[in-house]
């Protein structure tokens, strides 16, 4: 009991400090000062923490922090890979539009081994490969404790690296390839941001059903050899915007039909690069907007064409009771993977080096490959 008593009260103490509760760092428990030797604990964790929004690479800094209890609903995970996303940079900089309260630990997605779990907890066992799903805040930690209901059992077969990144950027490509119109085996589509991790997972998923894919990237040093890869993964035609700069860019097209279906990430030029591809009727969606300009669409796109646009938000879908949906697409994915049908570049950082991989994952060293945590 004194062993018991001495570890709770350092975990209380540095609780205190921290100001940890339920809703913080990751969901992690409150630490009562009296326990029985029963009682479950988490072990210390490692975590990249931010108590206020702005700058990541000046916000975050990675603590210590104490054994929690792992209650009886609860599942202990060990961390193994987690992703460094855009999405988490604007969750710490205060602009995503649904983020953790602060202070809190980073990270959204990851892949861990179940550690421990609570007396109550059915189908979970220690080394069970799992993932959040749907996703949850606070994976950029060692260990993370969080109720049953958010692990999802994945098979011990599948990549770490995907398994890690799988939920964000794969599904986001799939749901939009079904979601907005119904695309059958010889039709096509067109998206811009191709070199993007959602934009290769189009491409590949496109292909794999029998869809054609027109890509779009930006004028860059070599470019050619962005081209290659991307018809190496699939892609029909890729095109630099400054190639679409003619009066009729289905000239350009061969035997491939004009799209039923746009792909936006990028926003302004781009966007209306994208437009000018697609057919009658056709449908845009945007799901980001890098260029950080807005949309534009001619009179004549909207009397003529008829074209729609729509706009895709992973986080909203998944709001919408699509647990089970969720789960099934993400092995789905995950067979993909496994398979060698789908795959993108990513680049494993060991976490003590994490402050390395945010400076890549904010662009300060040119483009990289997708940053992936590795515990």
């Amino acid at each position: 009991m004194v062993v018991a008593r001495s570890i709770a009260l350092k975990a209380v103490n540095t609780a205190s400090l921290w100001g940890l509760n339920r809703s913080r760092f990751g969901g992690l428990p409150k630490v009562q000062t009296v326990r029985a030797l029963s009682t479950i604990m988490s072990p210390p964790s490692k975590a990249v923490v931010y108590e206020h929004h702005g700058p990541p690479d000046s916000v975050t800094r990675m603590i210590e922090l104490p054994p929690v209890e792992v209650q009886e609903n609860q599942v202990c995970v060990k961390m193994l890979a987690t992703p460094i996303n855009p999405s988490d940079i604007n969750r710490i900089e205060g602009v995503y539009p649904v983020r953790p309260q602060v202070p809190a630990v980073g990270g959204y997605e990851g892949v861990g081994e179940v550690y421990s779990v609570g007396s109550a907890v059915k189908g979970l066992s220690p080394g069970d490969l799992v993932i959040p799903s749907p996703p949850s805040s606070g994976t950029w930690q060692t260990y993370v404790v969080k109720d049953h209901e958010i692990w999802h059992k994945i098979s011990k077969d599948s990549p770490i690296e995907y398994a890690a990144t799988v939920t964000v950027n794969p599904l986001t490509a799939l749901r939009m390839l079904e979601d907005f119109t119904t695309l059958s085996t010889g039709d096509s589509i067109v998206q811009n941001g191709a070199t993007s991790i959602v934009g290769q997972c189009v491409i590949q998923l496109a292909r794999y059903r029998g869809i054609h894919s027109i890509s779009i990237i930006r004028d860059r040093a070599g470019s050619d050899e962005v081209k290659e890869r991307l018809k190496a993964l699939g892609a029909d035609e890729v095109f630099t915007e400054s190639q679409l700069e003619v009066k009729n860019v289905k000239s350009l097209l061969s035997n491939i039909p004009e799209p039923a279906l746009g792909l936006n990430c990028v926003g302004g030029h781009a966007a209306s690069l994208v437009l000018k591809f697609l057919r009658q009727g056709g449908t845009m969606v945007t799901y980001g907007g890098m260029s950080k300009k807005p949309v534009t669409v001619s009179t004549s796109s909207f009397i003529f064409k008829d074209l729609s646009l729509r706009g895709f938000w992973l986080q909203k879908w998944l709001s919408a009771d699509k647990a089970k949906e969720c789960r099934d697409m993400v092995d789905y994915l995950l067979r993909l993977a496994q398979e060698g049908k789908l795959k993108y570049e990513m680049e494993l950082v060991p976490f003590d080096k994490f402050h390395s991989a945010l400076e890549k994952a904010l662009g300060k060293h040119g483009s990289q490959p997708k940053q992936v945590i590795k515990f």
